[in-house]
This record gives C-alpha cells, sequence and structure tokens, in this order.
C-alpha cells in the first residue's frame, strides 16, 4: 500500500481524548489530527517523536490531517488502524500470505452471528473467516505484544472463531505487525488475561495464528514475513 499524496512530516506535542493529537509542522505551525487509534498507543507514542500525517482536503471533515506514523528513532510505526485490513487484503488477493492462497471468493466485512469478521474466503466447500488486529505494542526482548489495552471486542472474535472452527470451518487470527524493532510475538497476558485464555484455548481447538511483519515507511506500508509466535504456558 503505498501514500498518494506523500505524507507530511511533524513533531508529536501531546494526545489526548484518545481521539486527538497536537503536532508541530515544519512550518512551526501547531495543528491537531485525528487519530483512528483507540487503544493505549503505549510505547509507539512520546512527545518530541516524529510522526508522519495525511492531509484531507474534505470540505465536510473538520480536522485536515490524520495521523498515520509515529518514529522512536529506531523504526516507523503504523498507527492507522483503518489500514490493516485494507493492506492485508491486498496482500491476499496478491498471494503474498502463502496460508492464504488459492481462494476463489474473498469477502471483505463479513457478519456472522452478531459479529462482523474482516474476511471471508471460500473454494469449494471450504469457508475461511479472517480476523486482523494491528499490533504496535512493544514489549521485553524485542517482542511484538497484543493487545495494549484490555479488549472486550477482541476477545468476542476470538469466541466467535472458535465457535465456526467447531462447526468445522477455518478460522484465522492475523496479527499485523506495523513496526520494524521487534523479531517475535505474544499475547499481552499481563493487559488482558481473558483475551491471553480465549486465544490459547482457541489453538488448541484448532485456531490458527498468522502474525506478518511490515516494511513501515514513508512511502508506504508492505508485508515483508511472517514472525514466529509463543502462547504462555
Amino acid at each position: 500500500m503505498e501514500y498518494s499524496p506523500p505524507l507530511v512530516e511533524a513533531t508529536i506535542i501531546k494526545r489526548y481524548k484518545r481521539f486527538l493529537v497536537d503536532v508541530e509542522l515544519p512550518s512551526g505551525d501547531i495543528i491537531t489530527a485525528h487519530s483512528t487509534n483507540t487503544g493505549s498507543m503505549k510505547t509507539c507514542l512520546e512527545p518530541g517523536w516524529k510522526c508522519l500525517l495525511s492531509f484531507h482536503d474534505n470540505p465536510k471533515r473538520k480536522l485536515k490531517y490524520g495521523l498515520e506514523m509515529t518514529s522512536n528513532g529506531k523504526t516507523w510505526i503504523g498507527v492507522n488502524t483503518h489500514l490493516p485490513n485494507k493492506i492485508v487484503l491486498e496482500a491476499i488477493k496478491n498471494d503474498e500470505i502463502k496460508e492464504l492462497t488459492g481462494y476463489e471468493y474473498i469477502k471483505p466485512e463479513y457478519k456472522v452471528g452478531d459479529s462482523r469478521l474482516d474476511i471471508f474466503l471460500s473454494k469449494g466447500d471450504e469457508q475461511c473467516f479472517v480476523e486482523i488486529k494491528n499490533v504496535t505494542l512493544l514489549g521485553d526482548k524485542k517482542t511484538a505484544l497484543f493487545p495494549d489495552a484490555k479488549s472486550e471486542r477482541g476477545q468476542k472474535h476470538l469466541r466467535e472463531l472458535t465457535n465456526l472452527i467447531q462447526k468445522g470451518h477455518r478460522g484465522v487470527m492475523f496479527y499485523l505487525v506495523q513496526r520494524e524493532d521487534v523479531n517475535s510475538f505474544m499475547p499481552a497476558t499481563e493487559i488482558d488475561p481473558e483475551y491471553s485464555r480465549l486465544l490459547k484455548e482457541g489453538h488448541k481447538l484448532g485456531l490458527e495464528i498468522l502474525v506478518y511483519q511490515c516494511v513501515v515507511s514513508k512511502e508506504g506500508i508492505k508485508i515483508k514475513k511472517a514472525l514466529p509466535f509463543k502462547l504462555p504456558s
């Protein structure tokens, strides 16, 4: 996924009210940008860090700038939570996810029960349901963690996928890691022990866990490689 037009570099001043981030532009002007990220954004946003903004010249839009990435000086970190589905869908269509190739039908935002899962795939009688999570939290020993805050919505998705597996379908939890200073993945047990328990339980019943790391740059975001994962004992 490439950015067009190019992103605008700025410096973070502060984040507040979850969706608002004050930044300083290279001109010295201070503006408020919109953030789609509802998580804690722990380890991926601090005052003084560089960031990248998208500009939206839409008269209906109150805030013209949107927060896309931050930088801790070692890596750009993709924090726009509206993009992971688009990135993964594009990669599946381009046969870049080896575990998800060969499907004849692809549909995003597929309603199942009282949930809406991110991607539905099918070929013949086989049905595959994929839920995607954006991973930005940095843990110890270069480990990426999810979630960065308690996620009842995430727990609900795990229960839904596990139910689908027990009905004979294929279920996939896809963790998209949008930072390049990590080399493995684990659920954030200390932050959300119930999410961690449900992931482990689902995996025992056949829930597949895919973890892919992105190349994150000013020009765009592209899936690079699979990462290993570890579940709590």
